[in-house]
This record gives C-alpha cells, structure tokens and sequence, in this order.
C-alpha cells in the first residue's frame, strides 16, 4: 500500500523531578540538603531512512511518546535522562504542524534528523536551592513537560524525472520500457493507482536517474477530480518533465490534451509549468499516430517545446528520449539544481518564548505564556515553600500588576495552565 499522507501525535518525554532530601552530618543545617536533580525527558526525532518510500507505517500507529526522565533521589543523585524516541520516514517528507499548517522541516538527505517535540528538562532537587537566607530548602522543582503535537507527513517522492499526461497515453509501459520498474499495465482508465518509481541504469559510464509515472491526471485533477491532486505534490521536487501523449487522438485530441495538463499543473502549483517538458508522442506504431505527428510537431515546437516520437510497444525512439533526458540533467547539475526545498522550513530551530498575556472571561482571569505556564507545571503546589517561590516569581515577572490592569478583585480566580489560584493581596 502506497500512503503519501499521515496525521500523528508526537510528545517528548516529561522531565524527571526533582528530589527533596536530607543527610545527616554534622555542622550542616539539617544534615544539610541533598536531593539530585531529576533525569531530561526523550526527545522524538525523525530520521530519514533511503529503504523506506511510503507512510503506510504510521496507519497503524498514529500516537508516539518518548520515554520519560526518572526522578533525581537522596545524596545528590540525578535521574537517568529518558531515551530518544526515533521514528523513521522516507526521504522527501515534509512535517507540518496539524494545528497551523507551519512547515516543520523537509527532509531530504538520507538519515538527516529533526527534532520534532523536545523532552522536557528535569526539575532541580532541593540542593539547587540553597542561599545564605534558606540553607535548608525543603523544595524541589518538579520534571518539565515534553512538548507535544499533532503533526502531518506529506511525502513528495524523489524523482530527477517525472511522467504527466492523461491516463491510457502510456506512461506506464513507457516507464517499464526505460527502468527495471514492472508497473501493472491494462487497457483502462486509471491502471496507475499509486505513483512508480524506476531508476534508469546509464551503465557504468554513466549515472542512473529516477524516473515517476504520476497517475491519475484528469481536467479539473487540481480540483479534486480523479486521482491527479493526490500525486500532483510528487512532481514538484522533480528537474524535468516528460509529457506523453497519446498520438493517435483515440481518446483525446494530443494537443488539446497536452494544454489541458498543462493547465491542471498551472492551477496546482505555478512552479510545476515552469519546469521544463519534454513532449513524447506515443503509440507511433499506430497509423494514425503517424497521420497526427507533423501537425504535433509543428504546434508545440513553434511554442519552444522538443517533441519526440515514441514507441512504448515497440521500443522506438526510447534511446533518443533517454540520452535528451540526460542531456537536460546533466545541464540542471552544472546549474546547481537541487531537489526542490521547501522555503522557510525550520532546521532544528524552536520558537522564542511568547510574551505572557491576560485574558478575562468573567471573574476568571486567564494567564497566558509558554514560560509562566511551564513554571506552574514544574512547581509542586502541595509544597508551601515552593509555592511561595512562584508567588515570588510572578511578582517578578509583572503578572501581578498585569492582573491589576484587568481589574482584578481579592478572591477571584485566576488560571493558568490546568492551575487553578485565588487571588489574595
């Protein structure tokens, strides 16, 4: 089964907490603080793996969480940091955020790695805390939580080549002419239900290139119609096109064919027309493919295009058709042209902490922010001390005042996170 899109929920490992412990010696307030940090939480990594070319595995399995971080204990004794969770994925997949449609990474390279939801780091123990005013804190912090997400993978194969044009014009005997690839081939509309790869052998003077048979194009295939919008995103990352056309006209005028194609790969995406084409008309073993030829040849040349005439039955004009595609390769390397990169992808780059923020909705007051809520999360609010700590803390940091400005009253409540607090002077 070929699957070129999956959702997924990743969430890195919480963090340890830290321990609240005491050892007896002498001279030593209270024996003296000694309990160790806890242990950093997993990290969920996604690494490319070139044998892999679908996401049927994430089908099965949609929920992934990285280990945990054991608690720090006694004597100063830090916790195991909880292992990294890998999770493969072939080579060209793209991650988003579910939620914001913001691209994560584009992955690319074999065994290239991206975070994708950092394991939270461990709590201090209570031997972190101690001052000249408080040599014996009997607080400690708890574990930070992994970040987590919904995710989407959307893969774009990696071809050098691909093959567009109506189905029955051919692509696929075509493809299996040119590479080892053995795609089911019959006289019906959509034969090709998934895309094929093959990889074309130049033998040992020469490099091999990848070639895609993208099935499924129709008019209105941008829209939704047929199989082509689910493929279209597989040709964007490849250097040249080849369209074929079906030169007998038994099904489709081939020119009014190879303009309607055109236009789907225009509404898709612009970057797609852009792409240089190589027109092959196929089926030249028909009469009537010979009878359309000239006027094929003479309209689309005029419009600067290299129209070919080919046989996929019979294997004429497939070594013309090869060596003008290598010749286009061979140029695309010589001009530095890379498989398509996604712009703005972040590599391993998370973002700036937000600004806290005060929101009102009846006598709650809600506080907002990545860094005042994971100061809630790590805080044992059992612990009097280590609440009096984040009071502190949020003097400090303004929201005391913040809450003020939003008219704030003694015994209102206010919320952050899953923490619930009065509001008291």
């Amino acid at each position: 089964m070929f699957v070129d899109v999956a959702k997924i929920y990743v969430k890195g490992g919480d963090g340890g907490n830290g321990a609240v412990a005491f050892r007896r010696e002498k001279y030593v307030p209270r024996g003296g603080p000694s309990g160790g940090d806890g242990g950093k939480g997993g990290d969920v990594i996604l690494e490319v793996d070139p044998n892999l070319s679908t996401l049927q595995d994430f089908k099965y399995k949609v929920h992934y969480k990285a280990e945990k971080g054991e608690h720090g204990q006694g004597s100063n004794k830090a916790g195991k940091n909880g292992e990294d969770l890998i999770i493969k994925v072939p080579p060209g997949t793209i991650v988003k955020d579910a939620q914001t449609s913001e691209i994560l990474a584009d992955l690319v390279e074999p065994y290239q790695r991206f975070i994708v939801a950092k394991g939270g780091r461990g709590g201090r123990g209570n031997a972190r805390f101690v001052s000249s005013v408080n040599q014996a804190p009997d607080f400690a912090e708890k574990g930070e939580p992994g970040e987590e997400k919904w995710i989407l993978l959307e893969l774009k194969l990696l071809a050098d080549v691909g093959l567009i044009g109506f189905p029955n014009v051919g692509k696929s005997t075509l493809l299996s002419r040119i590479t080892a690839a053995k795609p089911k081939i019959a006289d019906y509309p959509f034969t090709t239900l998934t895309p094929n790869l093959g990889v074309v052998d130049m033998g040992p003077e020469g490099k091999s290139f990848v070639v895609a048979d993208i099935p499924g194009l129709i008019e209105g295939a941008h829209e939704g119609l047929g199989l082509g919008h689910e493929f279209l995103r597989h040709i964007e990352r490849t250097k040249l096109l080849v369209h074929v056309l079906d030169g007998s006209g038994f099904e489709i005028d081939p020119i009014e064919g190879f303009y309607k194609i055109n236009e789907e790969l225009k509404n898709f995406s612009i970057k797609l027309i852009e792409k240089p084409q190589i027109v092959a008309v196929n089926k030249m073993d028909l009469e009537e493919s010979r009878e359309n030829f000239p006027k094929i040849l003479e309209r689309l040349s005029k419009e600067g295009y290299e129209v070919i005439p080919i046989s996929g039955a019979t294997g004429f004009g497939i070594k013309d058709l090869i060596n003008r595609i290598v010749e286009y390769l061979e140029k695309s390397v010589k001009d530095n042209d890379k498989y398509n990169i996604e712009e703005g992808v972040k590599k391993y780059t998370y973002k700036k902490e937000d600004e806290i923020s005060v929101e009102k909705g009846g006598n709650v007051f809600y506080v907002k922010g990545k860094v005042v809520e994971r100061l809630v999360a790590m805080t044992d609010l059992e612990n009097e001390s280590a609440v009096k700590r984040l009071q502190r803390a949020f003097k400090k940091m303004g929201i005391d005042d913040m809450l003020k400005q939003k008219g704030i009253k003694e015994g209102d409540i206010v919320k952050i996170g899953d923490a619930e607090f009065y509001f008291f002077e």
